[in-house]
């Protein structure tokens, strides 16, 4: 019964990856971690020049699973209070009354979520870890199943503040879209504009079902040997070898998690050493800093350190 429930659930989440592919052009890769992320139940950081589809991406998985989105385009001025809202006396009622910010959706899409000022980055950061905010010194829950999808340009970008490493550890994921290729590319050209082609989508999963989907990933069979392989890859990032620091136990927890989702959407009932390899760098390089001297990027130094750990 279980295995024909799993079934259901990852035809279901085929065609979700499907229907993005028809609006994101040349990109299933991308397009199966920001699912897996969000099954995974994980916020999704997606990091790429201006331009390239990120916050269409966003839109798009928002809409193609019937959640509730509210967008959120950061500024430098943008305050805590436009994010999470307000409190306002009202004489009818004679006292203060609440007015939610847009962070009160199912998914928040934070566009260039580095432009805005550490303070604004600090309300977000609640929300993200606590499934709720604190206004006046009152606590109001976030709506079930909430996702924070962020998108930020390059760092070295003018007027951008870089994340925080509370921040950006806050982040299941970090993906980067990059330019499509000349096929996808020639599609795009000759294509409808994306905005129309977004009016058109239809969910075609609902907020009920990805509270399932998430269910079924924690259910997800992870081999004593599995574990062995995912701890030998964390001691790795703490040796010294490769990073000036290694990874937290929640973020082994973390590439967990994401391993059991992608496991899932390829129709697994377990965690195979192929689920840990292909998720790592998405999962774990946007915590770790390279070695002064390595001479590559954070990413690069996780597919060198997968390839010098042996397999179970």
């Amino acid at each position: 019964m279980e295995q024909q429930h799993h079934g259901i659930l990852t035809r279901q989440l085929a065609d979700l990856q499907r229907q993005i592919s028809t609006i994101i052009k040349g990109k299933p890769a991308q397009i199966r971690d920001c699912v897996a992320c969000l099954i995974a139940g994980g916020h999704l950081l997606i990091e790429d020049l201006p331009g390239v589809g990120k916050t269409t991406l966003a839109h798009a998985l928002a809409i193609s699973m019937g959640l509730k989105f509210s967008r959120l385009q950061f500024t430098a001025d943008l305050m805590p209070s436009d994010l999470v809202g307000v409190s306002v006396y009202e004489r009818e009622q004679a006292g203060f009354v609440f007015h939610p910010g847009p962070v009160f959706a199912q998914v928040l899409l934070a566009d260039e979520i580095n432009r805005a000022g550490p303070k604004t980055q600090s309300a977000l950061l609640e929300a993200m870890e606590e499934n709720q905010v604190s206004i006046d010194g009152v606590s109001h829950a976030l709506p079930q199943p909430f996702f924070v999808i962020a998108t930020q340009n390059p760092s070295e970008q003018l007027g951008t503040y870089p994340l925080p490493e509370s921040q950006l550890d806050r982040f299941l994921m970090r993906i980067s879209l990059g330019y499509p290729d000349a096929v996808a590319e020639r599609e795009l050209l000759a294509g409808q504009d994306s905005r129309e082609a977004l009016r058109e989508l239809q969910p075609v999963m609902q907020a009920g079902e990805l509270l399932a989907a998430q269910q079924a990933v924690r259910g997800i069979h992870a081999s004593a040997a599995l574990l062995d392989y995912l701890q030998a890859l964390i001691a790795a990032t703490r040796s010294g070898q490769w990073f000036v620091e290694g990874l937290s136990p929640r973020a082994g927890l973390a590439v967990l998690r994401a391993a059991r989702a992608l496991a899932l959407l390829q129709g697994r009932d377990f965690v195979s050493p192929d689920d840990v390899q292909a998720i790592l760098p998405q999962t774990i390089a946007h915590r770790l800093r390279p070695r002064a001297g390595a001479g590559r990027g954070s990413r690069e130094q996780v597919r060198a350190m997968i390839e010098a750990i042996p397999l179970p």
